[in-house]
């Protein structure tokens, strides 16, 4: 493992050498809010009678991701980004603890969409910060060595609040009310969310980086540099095409869990899709999170994207035949922690290259990778806004054959990615 260079970071950082400590806990912070606006929330709208148009069009709660680019350059000019960080996970907790509050209330439906969208925007913001003070905070071969680490804490967060967080609901809201149980469980996460954030305060390195001046044209330049790059048309399409399956299959595969079988789904109860996620999900996801990073590090993006990629969305079809075996519980499980595996796999490699768009000598750091997960969010958002009427007009069976063929496309733009992106830097054999 590669050291952290003494010049970039102070040494009154506690944590200034433990990428491995900070990593997993910066990134678990990242994901949990991502995950209670935009997954965690289709449940939660399911158990309060819902439809599945409802839960499609919640995919705009996705939007701050997509349009992040545009206030992504004040991240850059004023503060650090770890202050950046440090506030808005801070923020977070307080916005998660005031929607916990508000569930309970008779205008439970409107005010959780409001806190939801105030809670993305501040997730969004977030992001950004924290993608540029990873770019900082590591050299390039820590990069990519800690991508691995840096998906699965993510998908961990993801897990955790589309599992664990989920069960508890499910359990809570038996022994209560559902909106109860759904309380309780934001208050918990905004309790965590808090701790994640003191803890960081405390122990986070403070890389030594060069300030951009405050000035109107840092947007236009932000961008410009952006999308000047050898082969942005070809690296653009390839951001916002590769993930339309997951798009499409990953906002049903909850509704399809919890529907009836008069409506094609599989009747699983709340908690047990809790259980379903928690575990064995949770330790396929690290394994294949950790190993695609181990790949891409040690064979390099060019050799590793297109058989990650392939593994990861082939797995879409396992849903289909989930729709049509309509198997047991245990191999509804099984299913479920292959598909984890293999989207922990092709993700860890997705991100290295979305680093790679990202110039090592630029300034813009934390805009050009937010611009990067913008065009990424903007070909989740329109898919997924969509994907309830598409559902309800095919059926499940069809909804996610058709979700695997449409992600063909992205398959096949990966053969005419620029050398630019897929050769540099050189891997270390």
């Amino acid at each position: 493992m590669t050291s952290q260079p003494e010049t970039l970071v102070a040494k009154n950082a506690p944590l200034s050498r433990w990428p491995q400590l900070y990593i997993p806990t910066l990134y678990f912070a990242q994901g949990l809010p991502y995950t209670l606006v935009n997954l965690v929330s289709a449940v939660f709208f399911k158990n309060l009678g819902a439809s599945n148009e409802f839960i499609g069009l919640t995919s705009f709660l996705s939007l701050p991701w997509v349009l992040k680019p545009l206030w992504s350059p004040l991240i850059d000019s004023y503060g650090s980004r770890r202050s950046w960080v440090l506030w808005m996970q801070a923020g977070l907790a307080i916005l998660t603890g005031l929607a916990a509050a508000a569930i309970s209330t008779p205008l439970a439906l409107p005010l959780a969409l409001a806190f939801f969208v105030a809670m993305g925007l501040a997730s969004a913001t977030h992001d950004i910060a924290m993608d540029g003070y990873y770019l900082d905070a590591l050299d390039q071969d820590q990069q990519a060595l800690y991508t691995g680490v840096r998906v699965a804490a993510y998908k961990m967060a993801v897990l955790f609040g589309t599992g664990g967080l989920v069960f508890f609901a499910g359990v809570l809201g038996e022994q209560t009310s559902v909106s109860m149980g759904w309380a309780m469980v934001f208050g918990g996460t905004a309790a965590l969310l808090l701790g994640l954030s003191a803890f960081h305060s405390w122990g986070l390195p403070r890389p030594l980086t060069k300030k951009v001046t405050p000035r109107l044209g840092n947007f236009v330049e932000a961008f410009q540099t952006y999308f000047s790059q050898p082969g942005i048309l070809v690296i653009t399409l390839y951001i916002v095409t590769f993930r339309l399956g997951d798009a499409f299959m990953l906002k049903m595969a909850q509704p399809f869990l919890l529907d009836t079988p008069e409506k094609g789904g599989l009747a699983i109860a709340t908690k047990d899709i809790g259980i379903i996620y928690g575990t064995y999900g949770t330790a396929s996801l690290l394994i294949g999170g950790v190993f695609g990073g181990w790949l891409v590090a040690r064979y390099g993006i060019k050799k590793c994207i297109f058989p990650t990629a392939l593994f990861q969305n082939g797995a879409i079809l396992l849903y289909w035949w989930l729709s049509i075996a309509k198997p047991p519980l245990w191999e509804v499980g099984v299913v479920n922690a292959i598909e984890q595996f293999a989207y922990g796999l092709g993700t860890a490699a997705y991100t290295v290259f979305l680093m790679r768009t990202v110039r090592p000598d630029s300034e813009y750091k934390s805009a050009h990778y937010a611009i990067a997960t913008g065009l990424m969010a903007l070909g989740l958002l329109l898919p997924g806004a969509v994907s309830g009427y598409l559902q309800t007009a095919l059926g499940y069976s069809n909804f996610f054959l058709m979700s695997f063929l449409i992600a063909i496309p992205g398959l096949i733009i990966i053969f005419f990615l620029p050398a630019s992106i897929m050769d540099e830097p050189e891997k270390k054999s």
